[in-house]
């Protein structure tokens, strides 16, 4: 079993859905990923550059989150694992991403995506 680096309950806010009211106003998006690594290295020298830096991976989805207008959640998610795919120790990622609210008596609605870089290699 790889290890994993986990990013829980990334609340943004972003233009997501195909309805006209869901165009003009953000709303909320909660996302959770792990990506599976080899964290040997990193625990044995204790030194950033054996690390993947989550916080550089984080800052990169807030910045396209924030600034995108995806239409379908489904496509959020698999921009989002390409960028923790970007370091070549994540060796495969899991994204979850719900909409709060989007769906009347329901806390909210979402889709979960596994990928690894072979998803991604000729695109």
């Amino acid at each position: 079993m790889p290890d994993q680096i986990h990013i829980s309950d990334l609340l943004l806010r972003t233009i997501i859905g195909i309805n006209e009211e869901e165009r003009n106003k953000r709303q909320d998006v909660l996302i959770n990923l792990t990506m599976q690594v080899d964290l040997r290295a990193a625990g044995r020298s204790d030194e950033i550059r054996d690390a993947v830096n989550y916080r550089t991976i984080t800052k990169e989805i807030i910045d396209l989150i924030e600034n995108s207008q995806f239409q379908l959640v489904e496509k959020m998610a698999d921009e989002v694992a390409k960028i923790c795919l970007q370091d070549d120790r994540v060796q495969q990622t899991t994204i979850r991403i719900e909409k709060p609210g989007a769906l009347r008596f329901a806390r909210s609605v979402g889709v979960t995506i596994d990928r690894t870089r072979d998803d991604f290699s000729g695109v």
